[in-house]
């Protein structure tokens, strides 16, 4: 059993009202728990300890008691005859100096003084401290941001790199701030960002590293154009309308296919808001990018028709087993349906899952053409291939293979 060695006269504690207030402010300034903290400090007072005495085990521990706001450092040693390990072992005589009841076997603590340690010891003890610190601060970060993961940000935009673009900018979170960075790629294309600017970004990723978290941020993300739409559209936050489907080429063009299951609300209406009110504050925070609201639809044709908007639709033709379609529009329309580099249509095809293959009126009749011409080749493929077939099981074969197997002798 362990038995305390008595006081000396003159107290060796630290300061502890000055040290439990010194915690008491990190956790308020910083937030990081207390006992954290406590957990980590002390560790950094048995490491300095042990840097200054490399015989010592695990035998040192700390006490911190924040009621009595005392915090004492001690070292367990057994009481032996002969002492073949100071650090860990007390002679009898010397023990009974101080403890006149002392028996060989018994355990003592022995206060040790930590104002004594070394210069050493006592950079490795502040060292821990800040690591703790450090890697406390960042766990926090890192579960804020964490939890934002595919949310959208507000940042402060605090250096750009003239080098290759690149962006830093602070985010904010529930009053905590952390460094995000803005890759060329993740910027919408000829936007102008400067200095002090503050942009709205989309969160696609939270990594940890030994820096702290890393947050990956987009502008160019489809899901940006989500967020904005539930900050602008109150039905959109409540569920009442659906964002279903959203094909994006930043800084260019946008699509959004919305659905409400309440016959009463006009999804796209809602969306575009009174006199484009809505809307336009999307656009205005995409720097004018347009976008292109549709109202979603289980039926693939009515879908692909709305997803060409805004150009007309005279018929949509879904190829049965497939997720193609053929497309007939208006031969005034059919640039339209394209769009310039054919990006209507391509955002369309992103947007509905389908591909989609456009033909104006007039030219309809060369899908009858290519129908006749596939059909012709395939039934043409089938004719050698029946004729090979027959060729294969002709008698006039099989004759000359019994011949062969007559001809050849049989060994006994």
């Amino acid at each position: 059993m362990a038995k305390k060695a008595p006081k000396n006269a003159k107290s060796n504690e630290l300061d502890g009202k000055e040290f439990f207030t010194a915690i008491s402010l990190i956790e308020k300034e910083k937030g990081i728990p207390k006992s954290y903290m406590l957990e980590k400090i002390t560790q950094a007072l048995v490491s300095a300890y042990k840097r200054d005495h490399e015989g010592i085990t695990d035998n040192v521990f700390v006490e911190a008691n924040e009621a009595a706001g005392t915090v004492r450092m001690y070292v367990k040693k057994e009481i032996v005859e002969e002492v073949d390990n100071p650090y860990t072992e007390l002679a009898l005589e010397d023990a009974r100096k101080t403890l006149p009841t002392a028996q060989t076997g018994d355990v003592v603590r022995i206060e040790i003084k930590p104002r004594n340690f070394g210069r050493i010891a006592a950079q490795t003890a502040r060292q821990v401290i800040i690591q703790g610190m450090r890697e406390a601060e960042h766990s926090m970060i890192y579960d804020l941001f964490n939890s934002k993961e595919h949310e959208m940000l507000l940042g402060t935009v605090t250096r750009v790199d003239p080098r290759n673009g690149a962006v830093s900018l602070r985010i904010t979170s529930n009053g905590e701030s952390t460094d995000a960075y803005l890759a060329p790629a993740e910027q919408v294309r000829g936007e102008v960002i400067r200095e002090g600017d503050r942009i709205k970004v989309y969160v696609v990723e939270v990594r940890r590293s030994s820096r702290g978290p890393q947050v990956l941020i987009s502008r160019t993300h489809p899901g940006l154009v989500k967020r904005l739409f539930e900050l602008e559209v109150p039905e959109i936050y409540d569920g009442t309308v659906e964002i279903r489907s959203i094909a994006r080429e930043a800084g260019s063009r946008s699509k959004l296919a919305v659905y409400s299951a309440d016959e009463n609300v006009d999804p796209i209406g809602a969306c575009v808001g009174p006199k484009g009110a809505r809307v336009n504050s999307v656009v205005a925070e995409l720097r004018n990018e347009k976008i292109d609201i549709i109202k979603y639809s289980d039926d693939p044709a009515e879908y692909v028709a709305a997803s060409l908007s805004p150009a007309d639709v005279i018929s949509v033709l879904p190829l049965e087993g497939t997720k193609s379609c053929r497309v007939v529009v208006p031969d005034d329309q059919l640039s339209l349906a394209i769009g310039k580099e054919g990006q209507n249509a391509r955002l369309a095809a992103k947007l509905t899952g389908y591909k989609i293959d456009i033909k104006a009126e007039s030219a309809v009749h060369e899908w009858e053409e290519e129908d006749a011409a596939a059909a012709a080749a395939a039934a043409e493929a089938a004719a050698l291939a029946a004729e090979e077939a027959e060729d294969f099981e002709d008698d006039e074969f099989f004759d000359d293979l019994d011949e062969a197997a007559e001809e050849t002798p049989v060994e006994e």
